[in-house]
């Protein structure tokens, strides 16, 4: 039996589409092993979004010919779409897939041999059209479902639509049946992602907010996560609807990249700082327990020291969670490569820290208000130190003492004490698990 291995650089998006690739393979009798193990073939999807794509593909494919010297290895994903002659130029890659022909890879790899030359599959972005269904998991408990792919958007930093192509997505009924599909797998929650997922049906007429409903109905499905969704998608008609869900968690990821106006406009957002400010506090009037998380870019050009402290002190006022701060790296083919005032890096690199110190403020004074309050927890197929660890409802990291027979299953847990580690210590408010930590 041939032995195929795969890596993935990147978003969650990208590891629900290896994992649809795995499948072609494993369903063609192959056997899927780890990356470190020796293989056949080495599958390699990468990213695009920092200027470390080139340097992290080639470690990944050194790392493959350390292990197997004839391995045969492919690289698809969104810095193949965007630089495939510079990946064809890496010692031992045999094939490069762009954006439209990552999904033909079991049928392009022909006899998986080893060629004198690189072969490079690659079209124009826009011919990548098609919506192909994904699914992945990071362990047994939560399931990333692809319902959306490519972006119309033309923000200035961002290369995702040159390596994605346009926004698409398939009709409500494809989705519902790939989520019985998971469900059936045995996954507590579904977890949606795409690139702008709030885009959901533009081809067909319908909304994220139907895709929303319908999902909710799904028997067997106890909770529903959105990855991520742009402010300006995010209605309050489906800030209301998540506040009366039966499965959609309090838990919303919400960019906003800057907090100054002058800095959004620079980076072509569709919204401003008032805008964003109205959902966080819609949010919070009607779900004072939801968990609020940002992204934030630093360093954009023409983030001048005002203009940063201008949004370090938006982001302060806001009642939000937690921040994922990242530092702004210059892309090709972007806008903002084309623009002056260019901060140093390192003053980026130092604005990132500061932004990162006060995620960790939000995020102490968010999880220690529920400090004896007892919330559900979905616990992960994960053990560290003699502890499982799960999740709330509204995103707190929670640990009890491991039993495996919490994994996959939801508990109400009381929350004790939030540890250094910056989880809390839980205790689970159930005879029957109780009776089972007893056997």
């Amino acid at each position: 039996m041939k032995k195929v291995a795969f890596h993935t650089l990147g978003c969650k998006l990208n590891f629900a589409e290896t994992s649809a690739i795995k499948r072609q393979f494993s369903d063609h009798g192959y056997e899927i092993v780890g990356f470190g193990d020796h293989a056949d073939i080495y599958i390699i999807n990468t990213c695009s979004v920092t200027q470390d794509a080139n340097r992290d593909c080639r470690k990944t494919v050194r790392k493959a010919l350390r292990t197997n010297p004839e391995g045969f290895v492919a690289v698809v994903g969104c810095y193949a779409q965007l630089e495939p002659e510079e990946i064809a130029e890496i010692d031992g890659v045999d094939l490069v897939l762009g954006a439209d022909y990552k999904f033909d890879l079991f049928e392009l790899a022909g006899q998986i041999e080893k060629k004198d030359n690189t072969v490079i599959h690659h079209s124009d972005v826009n011919e990548a059209v098609d919506f192909h269904h994904s699914f992945s998991s990071n362990d047994r408990t939560r399931a990333f479902l692809k319902v959306q792919d490519g972006c119309d958007y033309k923000c200035a930093f961002c290369t995702i639509p040159l390596a994605r192509g346009k926004s698409r997505s398939p009709e409500i009924s494809e989705i519902l049946t790939q989520a019985r599909k998971v469900i059936d797998e045995g996954y507590n929650e579904i977890v949606l992602t795409g690139v702008n997922v709030g885009d959901f049906g533009k081809q067909s007429g319908e909304t994220f907010l139907q895709l929303l409903q319908h999902l909710d109905t799904l028997e067997g499905l106890n909770r529903i996560r959105i990855s991520s969704i742009e402010p300006n998608l995010l209605s309050d008609e489906i800030i209301d609807f998540v506040a009366e869900s039966r499965c959609v968690q309090p838990h919303f990821h919400m960019p906003l990249q800057s907090g100054s106006d002058e800095v959004l406009k620079l980076m072509r957002r569709r919204y401003r700082s008032d805008l964003y400010r109205q959902r966080v506090e819609h949010i919070r009037s009607v779900m004072p327990d939801a968990c609020v998380g940002v992204d934030v870019i630093t360093g954009h050009p023409g983030e001048i020291d005002e203009l940063f402290n201008n949004s370090f002190e938006f982001i302060n006022s806001l009642p939000i969670s937690y921040l994922h701060v990242f530092t702004y790296s210059e892309r090709p083919n972007t806008k903002a490569v084309e623009m002056g005032d260019v901060v140093p890096v390192p003053e980026r690199r130092n604005r990132t820290h500061k932004l990162r110190r006060l995620s960790d403020k939000k995020r102490f004074e968010f999880d220690t208000q529920f400090t004896g309050e007892t919330r559900p927890v979905l616990f992960e197929d994960f053990e560290k130190d003699g502890l499982i660890f799960g999740w709330t409802d509204n995103y707190i990291r929670v640990a009890v003492p491991h039993n495996e027979r919490l994994a996959n299953t939801i508990k109400q847990c009381y929350l004790s004490e939030r540890t250094t580690e910056g989880y809390f210590d839980g205790m689970i408010q159930s005879a029957e698990t109780e009776m089972a930590y007893a056997e």
